[in-house]
């Protein structure tokens, strides 16, 4: 066994406030749903992050600027540097939370090559700044320069929480402090068109007790918004966030990944500072973007054309883009948010988008990936290039490697750091946020409180919970999502109905004890608000945390998608992991040939239609069985 991380050995640790999460090994995933996507990620996708980069040279492209080489054609978009740092991330959560000695040395090889390209000053960045390249920070707009270095930084911040001050945390503070010296007060006022600098200094500030790495973050979060970057062809400021500040914004616009990375590091800088301002508005933005352009899988981003949201309630199934690294996003957001307010609907929104959006992108051989994540897809793809870069993000079916390929690094730092998110811990009392079997073993104001989960969840609504050891004094509450009404508790008090919020567990903990959350997971019923005209008409099924989706496999011959019509008068039935619902196909209506597709409404009299029962399967699922059309939102009868 190795070393026991710190308490802190967190991607988020906020300097002010009572609420924390718990470390990389704090909880050990034990099977299940995300213990098995947990160690595919270990097993597979890490060498597979690591094995294209090394075939496509973005890791090479470190060594040339080590040897003075970078006169000629260099591999890779501007900000490919950033998917080497959140693979080194990956690998640093992952060695946090197992130990596991090819993980380290992968880390210590790759540092080893990232710190031969670092300039005497600390820059570091292998497309600008050196022999044939153009010139440090000539593009603020697109170069990802301080992008990249924020990735850097957040690689850092695993590494010096998991074991302490090495290398990668020396090129870590030598960046930072070259960036402070850039971009303070009497340097260069501008901001990166990508945010992303703002999350690293934030957290390597709070990792390091550097307080002026937050106030350069802080700097970069009130810069945004001026006007001072240059726009993209096509496209507005709005792009990058830079129409409007930060406190004046009331909901997330343009590039979705863009705008909640910058929501993240807004949060970081507001807890740390006490800026209850800033604070208030990203809760603010966070209300209105999720009530109002936010996908039902808790997918972030309508269009295509800036990778961003929509106006209000522009949510078409079909076009949804729902940036896989959006979804990551998201979850970064809330889970700050949920630690500066102890709200539980944070964690709900955490909750939806692991299970439909990031849980849905990776294969199950973790070797191939969604970029984007549509809600409806009309015609089975195969343009999937198998071994080969991808040069499209969407498609229909997972692919092993992007032109941009941000997804699978990010899933990869994300997944390895998954359990980080399970819970949270205020004074002596534990918060179970996301149920998953394994042990939980948390220290609390009055010692270690350790728990052994048992859970079929989510495809069996029961949580079974086995106190191992318990300081006194301890407490725990557990969240009971939103839709589940009828949730039961059984505890040391006894059996009793729980409803959504926080059920907090009464009586002692005992070694011993068991506590069980029965949360009903059945299939229910979701209509979508009116005002999203794209689903007008139509009903989705969801199923405890899961959307279900209907899948072009599983029609029965002759029928396709597009003639579904659910009959709402028949409950859905659960099946193993999905459920089963009754349609009718409508018939084609009489158009004449050459004729437009509308028409007055059909005469009454007409055949009945045919009825059918079809399977519905949970949307992370979809496109496992080959390229298929699928939709989540389905006309009703």
């Amino acid at each position: 066994m190795h070393h026991h991380a710190s308490p802190s050995a967190a991607p988020v640790v906020p300097l002010r406030g009572p609420r924390r999460g718990i470390g990389p090994d704090d909880m050990r995933l034990s099977g299940g749903f995300w213990g098995r996507l947990q160690e595919t990620n270990a097993h597979a996708t890490l060498r597979h992050c690591l094995e294209w980069m090394e075939r496509l040279g973005w890791i090479a492209n470190f060594d040339r600027v080590a040897d003075g080489d970078t006169g000629g054609p260099r591999p890779g978009w501007q900000f490919s540097d950033s998917e080497l740092y959140k693979l080194v991330e990956a690998l640093a959560w992952e060695y946090g939370r197992t130990g596991e000695a090819w993980a380290n040395e992968t880390l210590e090889a790759l540092t080893g090559r990232i710190a031969a390209a670092q300039d005497d000053d600390g820059y570091l960045n292998t497309c600008f700044g050196h022999g044939g390249q153009a010139g440090r920070y000539t593009d603020l707009s697109s170069g990802h320069e301080l992008y990249c270095t924020g990735h850097l930084l957040q690689a850092a911040v695993a590494r010096v929480r998991t074991v302490g001050e090495d290398k990668l945390v020396d090129v870590a503070r030598r960046a930072a402090d070259h960036v402070c010296r850039e971009f303070g007060p009497e340097g260069r006022q501008g901001v990166c068109g990508h945010p992303e600098i703002e999350l690293g200094l934030a957290e390597l500030g709070r990792a390091l007790g550097e307080a002026r790495y937050t106030e350069q973050a802080g700097r970069f979060v009130e810069r945004r918004g001026r006007g001072t970057l240059e726009p993209v062809a096509l496209l507005d400021s709005s792009y990058f966030q830079d129409d409007l500040p930060v406190r004046e914004a009331e909901v997330w616009r343009g590039h979705a990944v863009r705008a909640l990375y910058l929501a993240a590091g807004a949060v970081d800088v507001a807890v740390d500072t006490g800026d209850d301002e800033l604070l208030g508005a990203v809760r603010r933005q966070w209300d209105r973007s999720v009530e109002r352009r936010t996908y039902l899988t808790g997918g972030m981003g309508s269009r295509h054309q800036d990778e961003g949201f929509g106006e209000d309630w522009e949510l078409p199934p079909d076009r949804a883009y729902c940036e896989t690294c959006a979804g990551i996003a998201s979850v970064m957001v809330s889970w700050r948010l949920h630690l500066a307010t102890g709200e539980v609907r944070y964690a709900d929104l955490m909750e939806r988008t692991f299970y439909n959006v990031i849980a849905a992108s990776p294969g199950e051989d973790g070797r191939a990936f969604f970029y984007a994540n549509p809600l409806h897809q009309r015609t089975a793809a195969a343009d999937v290039r198998p071994g080969e870069v991808n040069p499209r993000a969407e498609g229909g079916v997972r692919a092993p490697w992007f032109d941009v390929s941000c997804c699978p690094t990010n899933l990869a730092r994300t997944l390895a750091s998954w359990q980080a998110y399970a819970a949270s811990v205020e004074g002596d009392t534990l918060s179970l946020l996301q149920y998953a079997s394994g042990e939980v073993r948390a220290a609390l104001a009055g010692g270690e409180l350790a728990l052994r989960v048992a859970t079929g969840y989510p495809y069996d609504g029961a949580v079974r919970i086995e106190v191992v050891d318990a300081p006194p004094r301890s407490g725990l509450r557990l969240r009971v999502p939103h839709w589940a009404h009828g949730a039961t508790l059984s505890d040391g008090s006894g059996d009793r109905g729980v409803e959504p919020g926080w059920a907090e567990v009464r009586g002692p903990l005992e070694p011993g004890s068991v506590i069980t959350l029965d949360l009903p997971v059945h299939p229910r019923l979701t209509w979508p608000d009116e005002r999203i005209d794209a689903v007008r008409g139509c009903v989705a099924v969801e199923r405890g945390p899961l959307v279900l989706c209907a899948e072009s496999v599983d029609l029965p011959p002759g029928l396709s998608l597009d003639e579904l019509r659910l009959d709402t008068a028949r409950a859905p039935r659960a099946e193993a992991d999905g459920a089963a619902v009754w349609v009718s196909s409508a018939p084609a209506g009489p158009g004449a040939p050459g004729g437009l597709p509308y028409r007055p409404a059909a005469p009454p009299g007409g055949p009945a239609p045919a009825r059918h029962e079809v399977r519905l399967v949970p949307y992370h699922r979809w496109a496992r069985r080959g390229g298929s059309a699928m939709r989540v939102f389905l006309p009703t009868v």
